[in-house]
């Protein structure tokens, strides 16, 4: 991403500040060394990281402002016809002293942003994990929570890097009154905007260097102090004198040493925090910027026609046309077939694709005995276990003829609707078994016009550590542009359907097609501008 415009460095932020008042400038320069000996050389190795397994617990997808609710647990839609993203996350970095308002600030960024994607992440989340001595210094007030060697720098930039790229991430969750992490861990996907506040938020070189925008807040340390005071007693159920003590001892010397000199790495300082609403205005037309360039190098045609004249991938399987399979879909894709004889015809085709679908599953020989005493070499299913998993809304109403045949089948449910701003597909709820990773995962959606939500719903599957050789993706009714986009973005995953059109329309409503199979299913109205793949924004 570009740096922000001179203009609004230059009269924004200073680009190397002196000392501080009432700061000697030996001391000042003592803290830019101290700064310097904190960066790690580059091309400097560190040691591999252990790893410990924990819990995991979402993170609630919402994060509602005065004007609207934006969505946080979703993935950017920015992929290539490549299955790829285009572009990577914008990261907004948001630096400043304890209780300087970078949260507010960061909210009020959200909120003047308005797009549907943002994450939020705090470097609260990132202490470490303190020894049996540490917690018995933090209890007395005696631990330094303000000095960098308090935060786990690699599991922040490993973090941070995994969300650029539109992965999700497990982000650990600190109580702030026992000192300690919790066993839940929260999980987090990448999305349009990322901002990452903390008062160590530029204080490490490898860290710098996924911050498209650097931001620190600067207000009055009177005032900082002020708010820590009323946030520590309240929420964090300190008593007065051990607020005080800690910041005397740790919270002020940690501020002129480590983070007032990072102010000169900023490309923009916000004096007064919140209350400078000219500086988030600007920070907001910057950003928005960003995200128009990345718009405008996604464009949907482009994956639309991206493979129109190749022949149809050897991936793809489309169940026999046999005269019966011939005659229901004469009967479904009839107009004037009643909603009753729809759902009818419908279930014996899904029943039908189901069946075809668990051929391709891996089988090994086995030997049963018969009632009669004789051997039979017969063949077992070989994997772990099945999960079906259904795009709302349509594809749920494939459930019950995978529970049908699949006994104890495990399923889950993907929710994406189309922003009708941008044409783009969005996440908006999931839920998925655990441990779906060890599993064959039957991807389930009645029709599938560009692929685009069949698309972002494998991506999902992927992040959850779903092998792309164990999904099946599985619709009625398919366009050929939607099986090459899906065939060429994930070359391994598996396309099932009982019928192939080959055209889509202007409105990417697949031709002859079908209609909208939500709307003749649960008797619905479609609204005027729906598509094969938007199902569920009638929702």
């Amino acid at each position: 991403s570009a740096p922000p415009p001179a203009w609004c460095r230059a009269s924004i932020a200073p680009t190397a500040p002196g000392p501080p008042k009432n700061v000697p400038a030996a001391c000042w320069a003592r803290s830019a060394e101290s700064l310097d000996r904190l960066y790690p050389a580059v091309g400097s190795s560190k040691p591999p990281r252990k790893r410990t397994t924990s819990q995991c617990k979402s993170e609630p997808p919402l994060l509602r402002t005065s004007k609207r609710t934006i969505y946080t647990a979703g993935r950017p839609p920015w992929y290539n016809e490549h299955g790829t993203q285009s572009k990577e996350a914008f990261v907004i970095g948001l630096g400043g002293g304890s209780a300087s308002g970078k949260t507010t600030v960061a909210t009020m960024i959200i909120e003047a942003l308005d797009v549907p994607w943002v994450v939020l992440l705090s470097m609260d989340s990132f202490y470490k994990v303190l020894t049996k001595q540490q917690q018995e210094q933090a209890a007395s007030n005696d631990f330094n929570f303000d000095h960098p060697d308090a935060f786990d720098f690699d599991l922040i930039i490993a973090t941070l890097k995994k969300l650029k790229q539109g992965k999700s991430v497990k982000i650990p969750i600190y109580d702030f009154t026992t000192h300690s992490r919790k066993k839940e861990w929260k999980t987090l996907y990448g999305a349009n905007v990322i901002i990452f506040e903390g008062i160590m938020a530029f204080a490490d070189k490898e860290l710098l260097k996924l911050l498209d925008l650097k931001i620190f807040v600067d207000t009055d340390s009177d005032i900082r102090l002020v708010r820590r005071l009323r946030r520590d007693i309240s929420e964090r159920g300190r008593d007065i004198e051990g607020v005080i003590k800690q910041y005397n001892k740790f919270v002020k010397p940690a501020f002129d040493q480590y983070i007032q000199p990072t102010m000169r790495l900023a490309d923009i300082v916000v004096p007064r925090g919140s209350g400078n609403t000219v500086a988030i205005d600007l920070i907001v037309q910057h950003v928005h910027s960003q995200l128009e360039e990345v718009r405008a190098a996604c464009c949907p045609a482009a994956l639309a026609s991206a493979h129109q004249c190749h022949p149809l991938p050897q991936t793809l399987s489309v169940l026999k046309s046999t005269p019966q399979v011939r005659g229901m879909h004469t009967i479904i894709r009839n107009k004037e077939t009643s909603r009753d004889e729809f759902i009818f015809y419908s279930k014996r085709l899904m029943r039908l694709l189901i069946e075809h679908a668990l051929s391709f599953l891996p089988f090994q020989s086995c030997t049963v005995q018969t009632p009669q005493g004789q051997d039979y070499e017969g063949r077992t299913y070989s994997g772990k276990q099945i999960t079906g998993v259904s795009i709302l809304r349509a594809g749920e109403t494939m459930e019950p003829a995978l529970r049908a045949v699949c006994k104890d089948v495990r399923i889950g449910t993907i929710l994406i609707q189309t922003n009708c701003n941008t044409g783009e597909p969005e996440l908006h709820y999931l839920r998925l078994p655990k441990d779906i990773s060890e599993d064959h995962v039957i991807l389930m959606d009645c029709t599938v016009s560009t692929g685009a939500a069949a698309m972002m719903a494998v991506r999902v599957l992927l992040d959850h550590d779903v092998p792309e050789d164990k999904i099946f993706l599985l619709s009625l009714l398919m366009a050929e542009m939607g099986v090459h986009s899906v065939a060429y973005a994930f070359p391994r995953v598996k396309i099932i359907t009982t019928a192939v059109d080959k055209k889509v329309n202007d409105l990417f409503r697949i031709i002859p097609g079908i209609g909208n199979f939500g709307d003749r299913y649960f008797g619905t109205d479609a609204p005027p501008d729906w598509s094969d793949d938007e199902d569920a924004l009638s929702t």
